[in-house]
């Protein structure tokens, strides 16, 4: 007698506390056309219209949450309910908790708005553009009826109004997989990314997540390139090795050349010093030619090592850009990746017998071809010249040959001196007994500065 009474008291209890606004716990008891019944362990069974269940689905003698939404039965005698401010109110809560906690929470972006999106969190969220994505968004309808997971990053709950961030969702996703991707990363490892930016000195790449890395220019060809938009373009698809990895600060370098083998590395096998080689000129500079004879191998061709003769000025008066020659390489620095060629040196050198054609003391003609403030530069055989210095013009001080000589005269000059390893012939004329023969030829080809 005493449980009843105890039961029949708890009901009773129960009974008062149910008001209007109420959220309960109630028990699917049968589900029709347009209601589900519910029984809430009251007078009357409660009853919920079915479109507040929405796309859930729901089966009888489950358990949901719903409120009360008045204690007047309707006219089937039942109580009314309501689940959809059942869920209103636990969406809030759990809305509450992630801002609370710092949590993420999932909802559904379905419609664009001025400056942002609304957002389907449990509740209507408003996403503002600069919070959609990582990246700049060109297009705001691509994001709607995205599925995704936000950070809520501002509430007010006395005005309802919830703002979330799916961008620090993402940075935080992101970094995430970095670490891991960084945990994972080894030294010569073969990755793929994307050219994002080019710099004079290399070009960075885009691995996935955002990783970036250097591509230096130096570790982009075995040969030589001026800059690296002369391998690769912003945007290209490109194929690296990882060369070195920091892991604790997340930085990365790239190289491409070392895809394949250094082709120096059996220069010594292939191109040994002594042997003749062809090969492309591929610069030019004041001082001589590069010459490249294979991918990824050019060496100099130095101007003193293109003519016996000591006339050339610059290489461009006997090599052009995009020429094909054959030279020697006279010179090897494997551990410097340097290579030295010679042109001449597939020539007899004529030194030898200039030096017995015009020995020392002999007197020969020649032709003046230029003149400088030290003297004058005579030819004494196509190729072949001599200085005669302002000192050995004349017994008397000459200020300037031009006082006394001009180019494209024919001249008697002794030879003074000949100096084979330097290619130089120093000559007089205050030297010959009796004076000398000056011939002055006309102006023209001859006259001209050879």
């Amino acid at each position: 007698m005493t449980k009843e009474l105890d039961v029949g008291k708890l009901l009773e209890e129960k009974i008062l506390g149910f008001k209007p606004g109420t959220m309960i716990k109630g028990k699917v008891v049968r589900i029709m056309d347009e209601y589900v019944v519910i029984d809430i362990e009251y007078k009357s069974e409660g009853v919920a219209l079915k479109e507040e269940f929405k796309g859930d689905s729901v089966s009888e003698g489950e358990e949901v949450e719903v409120v009360v939404e008045s204690l007047d039965p309707t006219e089937h005698g039942f109580i009314p309910l309501s689940k959809e401010k059942a869920d209103l109110i636990l969406n809030w809560e759990k809305v509450e908790k992630s801002y609370e906690t710092g949590g993420w929470i999932e909802g559904t972006i379905f419609r664009s708005i001025k400056g942002g999106f609304r957002v389907d969190v449990g509740i209507i969220a408003f996403l503002p553009s600069s919070q959609a994505d990582i990246a700049p968004l060109t297009n705001l309808s691509s994001l709607v009826g995205l599925r995704s997971r936000f950070k809520i990053i501002n509430l007010d709950a006395a005005r309802k109004n919830v703002v979330v961030s799916r961008r620090k969702y993402l940075e935080e996703e992101r970094e995430e997989y970095r670490k891991e991707y960084f945990t994972n990363i080894q030294k010569d490892q073969l990755v793929t990314g994307v050219v994002k930016n080019i710099v004079d000195y290399g070009a960075f790449i885009e691995l996935e997540y955002g990783i970036v890395g250097l591509l230096h220019i130096n570790d982009m060809s075995w040969g030589r390139i001026s800059h690296p938009s002369q391998m690769l373009s912003i945007g290209q698809d490109v194929e690296i090795v990882v060369l070195e990895v920091d892991k604790e600060k997340q930085v990365l370098s790239f190289g491409l050349k070392q895809r394949t083998p250094n082709p120096w590395d059996d220069i010594e096998q292939k191109y040994p010093v002594g042997s003749v080689v062809e090969g492309k000129v591929v610069n030019i500079t004041d001082y001589g030619a590069f010459i490249k004879i294979d991918e990824g191998i050019e060496g100099l061709l130095h101007i003193s090592e293109i003519s016996w003769t000591g006339r050339i000025k610059k290489p461009s008066d006997v090599i052009a850009m995009g020429d094909t020659v054959s030279v020697q390489v006279i010179d090897m620095k494997k551990e410097e990746q340097k290579i030295s060629f010679s042109l001449k040196s597939l020539e007899p050198n004529p030194w030898p017998e200039i030096a017995e054609r015009y020995p020392v003391g002999s007197i020969v003609k020649g032709k003046v071809y230029n003149i400088t403030d030290f003297g004058a530069f005579v030819e004494l055989e196509p190729g072949i010249d001599g200085l005669l210095h302002v000192s050995n013009i004349m017994d008397e001080a000459v200020k300037h040959p031009s006082e006394v000589l001009r180019k494209g005269q024919r001249v008697d000059v002794m030879v003074l001196e000949i100096d084979s390893d330097n290619k130089r012939i120093a000559l007089g004329m205050k030297q010959i007994e009796g004076g000398q023969e000056v011939t002055e030829e006309d102006e023209g080809s001859d006259s001209q500065e050879l």
